[in-house]
């Protein structure tokens, strides 16, 4: 029951650095815009995240379960050793101040640990390798959508002067980026979801989870509080590089922005697909901001993002690898 419970808690502290790592997602262009101050913003934030609970259900959760290690081969050091190898990733991604994937984190410690500890086997290589896809799928998709939305915003309004539009815009804004923080808590809390759920399950307490993916309901609670309180903290270093790094944002990009990727989000989580939020709003902002002219896009700050992207998957998965090493060695010392 200890080693249970130090899983659980070590997948709480995961969800609570995936709000904290992930806040920018949401409000970076609310704040830089300023139509929220950043305390306000990461207060609606972290509530539109509980939402997600409302809103969409378990698809996203069962196949972080299920769908990335065989579940009969998972054992709770393989679970701790994986949580280990995402939260590393994301401390040291934050304090770079790299809006990197803490979704992916996740996946890349689920499958370093499980081939420490199994080998390659116990990979459900179907499932990451459609999750790998989307590494280029989610960001070009918010890209495109966001690249249409502002085109055809800009037509719409085109006749219009920028005074009188743009307390309707920050209106509208404030809207897009509240359904694109409830797309991130549902997609990003019910990853750790998967993760207890299936610590349960090894543990004999959770037996009909690998029939009918059932979650218990203080674990949904629980991942949703977590990362709400997370989100609520906020992270200011990826605030500041996701605002103004990638590219110039005003009210009206920053709709688009908000508005391409809540579509983006809620799509994905009601089909199970795993996608990382930090590429999809990444995107967008690259869409909104090519909208202008390429050369508006900080193509060095978006290159040092997508290395960090690629990095990830390897690097916790690294980590987690190491990390189940060294948990063996501590149990058998």
């Amino acid at each position: 029951m200890i080693l249970l419970s130090t899983v659980v808690v070590a997948a709480l502290i995961f969800d609570f650095v995936n709000g904290f790592h992930d806040a920018a997602n949401a409000i970076a262009t609310i704040v830089i815009t300023k139509t929220l101050t950043p305390l306000q913003a990461v207060a609606m934030a972290g509530l539109a995240n509980f939402l997600g609970y409302f809103t969409l259900g378990m698809a996203v959760a069962k196949t972080v379960g299920k769908g990335i290690v065989h579940i009969d081969n998972v054992t709770l050091p393989l679970l701790l050793a994986a949580l280990l190898g995402a939260i590393s990733w994301n401390i040291f991604t934050w304090i770079m101040g790299l809006p990197t994937s803490s979704s992916h984190a996740l996946i890349g410690g689920l499958v370093g640990a499980g081939i420490a500890a199994c080998g390659h086997t116990v990979v459900v290589w179907g499932g990451v390798l459609k999750i790998f896809g989307f590494i280029f799928l989610a960001p070009l998709i918010g890209f495109l959508g966001a690249a249409i939305f502002s085109t055809a915003t800009i037509w719409i309004f085109r006749k219009s002067a920028p005074r009188k539009v743009q307390g309707l815009f920050k209106t509208m804004q404030l809207g897009a980026a509240l359904l694109s923080s409830i797309g991130h808590g549902t997609n990003d809390a019910q990853k750790t979801m998967g993760v207890i759920a299936l610590a349960l399950y090894t543990a004999g307490l959770n037996p009909q989870f690998s029939a009918s993916g059932t979650i218990p309901q203080w674990v949904v609670i629980a991942a949703y509080s977590a990362i709400s309180l997370g989100t609520m903290f906020g992270g200011w270093r990826i605030v500041k590089t996701m605002g103004t790094g990638i590219a110039k944002i005003r009210d009206m990009e920053g709709f688009c922005a908000n508005a391409s990727s809540a579509f983006v989000l809620l799509g994905t989580a009601h089909f199970g697909i795993p996608v990382s939020t930090t590429h999809v709003i990444s995107g967008t902002i690259m869409g909104v901001g090519s909208v202008k002219s390429a050369g508006s896009v900080r193509w060095v700050t978006a290159r040092r993002i997508l290395y960090a992207w690629f990095l990830t998957i390897p690097a916790a998965a690294t980590v987690a690898a190491i990390s189940f090493i060294l948990l063996q060695l501590v149990n058998r010392g």
